[in-house]
């Protein structure tokens, strides 16, 4: 639900995270749903925690470039290019490797460093030749710095290249969609002792109880340890063909040419 609204209502959006959070607080795939809507609503800081434990419970890494953003939100550039730094890029899908490249680009910006800023977008990715989801936010990104610096003919050539990018990427792959994930709230089933409507037991009354249960048990056994002798029990494994993992990084389509 959240991943439907949160283009046309941000706020709703977050509430439906909120709501999920509270009740599955421990699933990773919500916590980062709640760090992406307080993103899209401005709340920085929400947005900076909630990614720390998406990324502490999944041990991933592919929102380092969110949280690299939400640092310069908080009014941290400095430490924004410090978390930016912390992680091999190498080890990074290609398009993660491209929104870090960007973020960083913007935390140089906001240091007034657009010659730094224009270096962090000059990876391999930066090729003008082919087109891949990412390539036409990294081009733009890229004309943008160089407004900056006043070298407008670059400026609108790499423009151009990103238009030519999204056109081409787009006709390759006329029904390629966005991954959404929709989380759905549910109650949780409870432990059976959690649920249980009779009232909780002290230790006292436990130990009774666990007592009481031995001597039932010992009774049932005398009479039936003769009928039992020689049995086994069998277990069955059941196990799956093969777990199907996420495939990250570039389209399945590969490159699309951008110019002949």
């Amino acid at each position: 639900m959240a991943s439907r609204l949160i283009e046309d209502d941000p706020e709703l959006a977050h509430q439906h995270a909120l709501s999920a959070a509270r009740r599955a607080g421990r699933v990773a795939v919500v916590r980062e749903t709640l760090a992406i809507t307080a993103y899209a609503i401005g709340d920085f800081a929400l947005a900076l925690r909630e990614l720390r434990t998406y990324r502490r419970i999944s041990g991933s890494n592919d929102q380092l470039p969110l949280m690299v953003d939400s640092e310069r939100g908080v009014g941290r550039p400095d430490r924004a290019l410090e978390l930016g730094r912390s992680v091999d890029r190498s080890t990074l899908p290609a398009d993660v490797q491209v929104s870090l490249a960007i973020a960083m680009s913007g935390a140089r910006l906001d240091l007034g460093q657009p010659e730094a800023a224009l270096a962090e977008l000059e990876i391999p990715q930066l090729d003008p030749t082919r087109a891949f989801s990412y390539s036409a936010d990294l081009f733009h990104a890229y004309a943008e710095v160089l407004d900056d610096l006043g070298r407008d003919g670059d400026a609108t050539r790499w423009r151009e290249l990103a238009q030519r990018a999204e056109e081409a990427f787009d006709q390759a792959n006329p029904t390629d969609e966005l991954e959404t994930i929709d989380v759905i709230e549910e109650e949780v089933p409870l432990d059976p002792e959690e649920s249980s409507d009779e009232p909780l037991l002290d230790e006292d009354e436990l130990e009774v109880e666990a007592l009481l249960s031995e001597d039932e048990a010992d009774l049932h056994n005398e009479g039936d340890h003769d009928d039992h002798d020689g049995d086994e029990l069998v277990d069955e494994d059941h196990t799956d063909d093969q777990a199907r993992d996420d495939e990250e990084g570039e389209p399945t389509d590969g490159a699309v040419p951008t110019e002949h």
